[in-house]
């Protein structure tokens, strides 16, 4: 567990966390990825509850007690990152980032090329372009962006 400005980062608890993170996925989705419809959004978040959640490594951003954000890994790769809107803009997701950084040291992660917010926040942590892709991993046809972030980008937190 670490402790930063009143924000914790603790280990995923399915018991405690699962319905509250499928919340934070769709309401921060809804404002992330408004180009999804509002049946690909329920649908994805029941794959997120029912699928992601119990197979990836997650951790948990509380504040005041809490849940406002999470981090989903596979390994190095970055699953999910996603916050409450109601925080945006708070350094939870910043905090996320780094945290599995000093976890896994170099991290990769696919964001849709529509959300521009979050590439710009993604390349502020130094990310980097690997490549792009015309589909997503569920097959469709919308662009996405694989990023890198260098294990030796640690020492720069945002630049």
């Amino acid at each position: 567990m670490i402790k930063d400005r009143g924000a914790t980062i603790r280990a995923y608890r399915d018991d405690l966390d699962r319905d509250r993170l499928a919340e934070i996925w769709l309401a921060a989705s809804r404002v992330g990825h408004p180009f999804l419809s509002e049946t690909e959004l329920l649908d994805q978040q029941a794959k997120v509850r029912n699928t992601y959640l119990p197979q990836a490594e997650n951790w948990v951003v509380e504040d005041n007690g809490s849940q406002v954000g999470f981090i989903g890994l596979i390994d190095n790769f970055i699953g999910g990152l996603f916050v409450d809107p109601t925080a945006h803009g708070s350094g939870h997701g910043k905090a996320l980032v780094l945290y599995a950084a000093t976890l896994k040291g170099t991290l990769d992660l696919e964001v849709y090329a529509a959300n521009v917010a979050a590439i710009g926040f993604y390349r502020r942590l130094g990310f980097l372009e690997v490549s792009r892709s015309q589909r997503d991993d569920e097959g469709t046809s919308r662009e996405v962006v694989l990023m890198q972030r260098p294990a030796s980008e640690q020492g720069c937190p945002g630049r």
